[in-house]
């Protein structure tokens, strides 16, 4: 699949062609779908926690007698069915994550890079370099190349004039070639690509 590779002011450089063992797999649903809920539930702190009737404080007297009050039967005010009582089923600090075998993790990022792909909704970008770090030079650059919503910007290597010149521009993310992932792929309108990066990708993921 051939491809133009233009500059960051938006001009055609050249062509490209993207690698059919990335770019050209027939896309597989299933695994993206399991492969995105795995990357959401790693993402999940677990740290939410309530108290039982066991751990409220009080309640430690019977409220009033067993029999002959005419009212219902209990044993403690901290019971879950009263005010300030305890939680049924209480939820406590957990760890949510598992993980995935690596070759389902490859065969969702590949999926999800041939759909974007199909959609010509890969840019690829002949060198991504910034001299300062700049959000109003950079979002010129992301307008003019057709990437102005939602886009992920690929790097080959950390470049913190990058970095910072596209974290306050909203619907925006800058990432590595080696630590792309499906849901950032899946969730970018535009998949922006430095050449550089492009190479490091097949060359980790091919």
């Amino acid at each position: 699949m051939l491809t133009k590779v233009l500059d960051m002011s938006g001009k055609q450089v050249g062509q490209i062609e993207l690698p059919d063992s990335i770019f050209g797999v027939e896309p597989n649903e299933s695994v993206v779908h399991e492969v995105v809920k795995n990357h959401l539930a790693n993402r999940r702190q677990g740290t939410q926690s309530a108290l039982t009737r066991a751990e409220v404080s009080g309640g430690g007297r019977k409220p009033w007698k067993q029999k002959g009050t005419g009212r219902a039967r209990q044993g403690s005010t901290r019971a879950p069915q009263w005010t300030h009582g305890g939680v049924v089923f209480a939820p406590k600090p957990r760890n949510y994550s598992y993980s995935l075998n690596k070759k389902t993790k490859r065969l969702a990022l590949k999926s999800v890079l041939s759909a974007k792909a199909s959609e010509e909704a890969v840019i690829v970008i002949d060198s991504i370099h910034m001299d300062a770090p700049k959000t109003k030079t950079f979002a010129a650059f992301l307008s003019a190349v057709g990437a102005s919503g939602k886009s992920l910007v690929v790097t080959a290597a950390v470049d913190q004039n990058v970095v910072k010149s596209g974290r306050n521009i909203p619907g925006c993310e800058v990432t590595f070639a080696n630590l792309l992932n499906t849901y950032d792929v899946l969730n970018a309108g535009k998949l922006v690509v430095d050449q550089a990066a492009l190479a490091k990708i097949e060359e980790v993921f091919a």
